[in-house]
């Protein structure tokens, strides 16, 4: 392994975030427009390329990989993927972020294949709030998701992801995290942010962590954790319950400083950072299949990466005016 990746700041860089596609079979408010205009097919990272990609970082000192993307199920063959992604040597672990809506079909196979862990979101638990969130999705699809992802998986495998929303799931928090108790999984609450032009103001329907940990802490105890998942959330306890609370803070509580991680967008684009608009293009270096080369540019790439976001909530077309299912979440 050559040496790990640090950026200019001295940040180990261990965590890539990689998108298999743009495409997704909801809407959701918070992550596109109604009416997207989706890639050509050509523009995508072929499989063989995404496993270059994850090869690439990981040769480089990257041990955990989120597969992404839009829905990453929604690409043909990613159980295949799964399965030679596993057999990277040096990874340690591999995620999958998906909106559960494809998981009957998929779970038993995912794991078979070797995938570690699978984050779910789940913004609402009524089925008239959840279909307006996600601009027309099915809750019954995506609880019949989740029920399949713990019977593949088990409980400690799982986590669901809320977005909160104020004026469109707020009041729901409470209920969700009773959801997440009885079924012993962990949830990550997480605040909205301000990307692309999605159609509603995004100060309007912003809902903080600090709001949220008053809600629920009326009827939960919550217990500080020092727990990580290698990602940006900060972890809470409730005695007599398996399951973690996260809160993830964009905002509130920026947590650049301990940043790990960097995102590869389905069109071959290195982000390394989410609030910022700067990437750096793979694609010409993948499709040349030259190795050498992308390691050199994800290393210059890490050397500009900036040392912390600052989203804006004042701006009505986002702060960054790409959409979040482009860069993957």
């Amino acid at each position: 392994m050559n040496d790990p990746l640090h950026d200019g700041f001295g940040r180990r860089v261990s965590y890539l975030r990689l998108s298999v596609t743009d495409r997704c079979d909801l809407r959701c408010t918070y992550c596109m427009s109604e009416k997207m205009q989706f890639l050509p097919r050509e523009q995508i990272l072929s499989l063989e390329e995404c496993l270059l990609v994850a090869r690439t970082f990981v040769g480089l000192g990257v041990d955990k990989i989120r597969l992404t993307g839009g829905e990453p199920l929604v690409r043909k063959g990613l159980p295949d993927l799964v399965a030679r992604l596993r057999g990277l040597e040096g990874l340690r672990e591999l995620a999958l972020t998906s909106n559960g809506s494809q998981l009957p079909q998929f779970a038993q196979a995912l794991a078979q294949a070797g995938l570690h862990r699978i984050n779910i979101s789940l913004d609402s638990l009524d089925p008239a709030a959840y279909r307006r969130i996600t601009r027309g999705g099915e809750l019954d699809q995506v609880l019949a998701g989740i029920d399949a992802a713990i019977a593949a998986f088990g409980c400690r495998r799982i986590k669901l992801n809320t977005v909160m929303l104020h004026g469109g799931n707020h009041e729901e928090l409470p209920a969700l995290l009773r959801f997440a108790l009885g079924r012993g999984v962990d949830i990550s609450f997480i605040e909205q942010m301000p990307m692309g032009e999605t159609g509603h103001s995004h100060a309007s329907s912003f809902h903080s962590s600090a709001d949220a940990q008053a809600q629920l802490m009326r009827s939960h105890q919550l217990i500080p954790s020092l727990e990580s998942s290698g990602g940006p959330a900060r972890y809470w306890r409730i005695p007599g319950h398996e399951s973690r609370v996260g809160f993830i803070s964009p905002h509130t509580h920026n947590f650049c400083s301990s940043c790990n991680r960097v995102r590869v967008s389905a069109r071959g684009e290195l982000f390394t950072c989410l609030g910022k608009e700067g990437m750096v293009d793979l694609m010409p270096a993948l499709r040349a299949g030259d190795e050498t080369g992308l390691s050199d540019l994800i290393r210059q790439a890490l050397a500009a990466k900036p040392r912390e976001h600052r989203f804006d909530l004042s701006q009505a077309q986002g702060t960054v005016a790409r959409f979040m299912s482009r860069t993957g979440g």
